[in-house]
């Protein structure tokens, strides 16, 4: 059985160093890594131009952190599937497709949140 450690700086410091080697896996792995970025890239852009005031900043990146997020975990829950589940499994599909779920309802949802940001700005 696993107890509790004391705090230590140092092991706060290495959970750092793990978690930038899960973003790094990431974007190295997941194409879809790179459609989010990209689409991160342009409401920043617009955001910018557009002149947002803080209030739609705010709803913008916490739309962009849900969307990045939900898709990490979609990636982590695939991962662990693989492992558990080498071969096709008609339970590992539905984990995997559930999770992708998930991340289109973020990113929809994200989408909904930049239209009413920035649709009232260009019309």
């Amino acid at each position: 059985m696993k107890t509790n450690k004391s705090f230590s700086l140092g092991d706060r410091i290495l959970s750092f160093g793990f978690a930038i080697q899960g973003l790094i896996t990431f974007f190295k792995t997941q194409h879809n890594a790179w459609i989010h970025l990209l689409a991160t890239i342009v409401v920043i852009v617009l955001g910018f131009v557009l002149k947002v005031d803080k209030t739609e900043w705010c709803w913008l990146i916490i739309s962009i952190g849900f969307v990045f997020a939900a898709e990490m975990f979609n990636t982590a829950i695939e991962f662990l599937t693989d492992i558990v589940s080498p071969q096709f499994h008609p339970t590992a599909k539905k984990v995997k497709d559930v999770s992708a779920g998930a991340v289109l309802i973020a990113a929809l949802c994200a989408v909904l949140i930049g239209l009413i940001v920035f649709l009232p700005k260009l019309f």
